[in-house]
């Protein structure tokens, strides 16, 4: 007789095993659960993020109970049953569903009675010694530079951030206070809509394009360009597309341009799902040619301001292309700025939380390149919190923390003259 298992809890170790084995992103991951019924793929993701989250306190819940680690899909599946387990699972349902899941796989069968023993002990002690460890750190290689930059403290309330996990942000096409009535969401003080969670399509409004899925904080740097109505904008690395809808939507004339064929097509497939049009340009932004009006340089970096929605990040990179990418910055800007018009206005930004991504870019900009000044940004939604020494903006994990936190981000906004 064949026992059956939850779908969504064996997607979970699938996606956990292939980011912890492989080093693959979980978005790449999830991308393969495609047997899978949305529902059962999205509980799986948000099974597999918490783990990876959690990983350090599974590991100490589980070590006792170990004397040397199994191969990677067992350990994986006791990692996830440790996770539910100690964060109020219910011990027969996640036990029973787990071993069945082990005792299915002719490679993994042979270690039922291992996964069944350990998840019965941690059902009893796990939450108990689970309350007492410490918030996950994140990784050596980005928590020096962190705590160098932003001080110790601050960086223990980013983990905290990046533990708690990621609410979901909306960006309304028309008015931000109606789409918040209609699925239910909270209208934050920049205009996006949050949400605890939930199956985007599903919500009100999906289909007839009403609004798109963009983290509070990367939805500021389009803002910062103000007024775009019937100007030339080109956004210089614009996939996924949340900032070209941002444009489109306020009336610019877009060019949408991206190295990848593929994520532009994210980017068409939105822009017609909200009918807004947009210029697609599949090319390498260093080679670009043409003169814009205004230019969003949303610059490839090492996005480690978006772990708390990213949770696979400190487990597939070790900060080993951070150099390469701060010479790729450097050569964007400045390639940007010769794309612009006098008079014209450019925002750069990182989703990054490490200054030499971010501030130092614009600082050495700034004294390398001639015709342009730093424009200190005027909005009401701006806090004082967020500005930075050379006229910038910060965002960090940590802020907002009461209504759930926000990407880590830099933007500035320069003029040509």
């Amino acid at each position: 007789m064949t026992q059956s298992f939850s779908p969504a809890r064996k997607g979970a170790v699938q996606i956990l095993t292939q980011v912890l084995g492989e080093a693959r992103p979980l978005g790449e991951a999830v991308g393969k659960l495609d047997q899978l019924e949305p529902a059962d793929r999205a509980a799986a993701q948000r099974l597999a993020s918490q783990v990876l989250r959690s990983l350090e306190r599974a590991d100490k819940v589980l070590k006792p109970h170990l004397r040397k680690a199994p191969g990677l899909v067992v350990m994986n599946t006791l990692r996830l049953g440790a996770v539910e387990l100690c964060e109020g699972g219910a011990a027969h349902g996640v036990v029973n569903d787990l071993v069945n899941f082990v005792g299915s796989g002719k490679r993994t069968a042979q270690f039922k009675g291992l996964v069944n023993a350990v998840l019965r002990k941690v059902a009893a002690n796990g939450p108990a010694e689970w309350a007492k460890l410490r918030v996950p750190r994140l990784p050596k290689w980005l928590r020096a530079p962190l705590v160098e930059a932003w001080g110790a403290s601050a960086v223990a309330a980013m983990e905290a951030a990046q533990y708690a996990g990621a609410p979901l942000d909306l960006t309304p096409k028309g008015d931000a206070a109606a789409l918040a009535a209609a699925v239910d969401g909270v209208l934050l003080p920049t205009g996006s809509v949050r949400l605890p969670g939930g199956q985007v399509s599903a919500l009100a409004g999906y289909e007839t394009g009403e609004f798109w899925v963009q983290d509070a904080a990367a939805a500021l740097p389009a803002k910062l360009l103000g007024d775009v109505a019937g100007l030339r904008v080109l956004d210089m690395c614009a996939a996924p597309g949340g900032k070209t809808l941002q444009l489109a939507a306020a009336g610019a004339d877009v060019t949408a341009l991206d190295l990848s064929g593929a994520r532009l097509e994210r980017v068409r497939e939105n822009l017609t799902r909200t009918g807004l049009k947009a210029t697609l340009v599949e090319g390498d932004a260093l080679e670009h040619e043409g003169q814009y009006d205004a230019i969003l340089l949303d610059a490839p970096c090492s996005a480690t301001g978006t772990i708390r929605r990213h949770p696979d990040l400190p487990h597939i990179h070790q900060g080993e292309r951070i150099g390469e990418l701060i010479g790729l910055q450097e050569a964007m800007l400045s390639h940007a700025i010769s794309l612009l018009k006098p008079g014209g206005r450019l925002v750069y930004a990182t989703c990054s939380l490490i200054p030499d991504e971010g501030e130092c870019q614009i600082d050495e900009a700034l004294k390398a390149l001639e015709g342009i000044e730093i424009v200190q940004p005027q909005a009401a939604w701006i806090e004082d919190a967020w500005r930075s020494d050379e006229g910038g903006l910060r965002l960090r994990p940590d802020f907002w923390a009461e209504r759930g936190g926000m990407d880590g981000f830099y933007m500035a906004l320069l003029r040509k003259s």
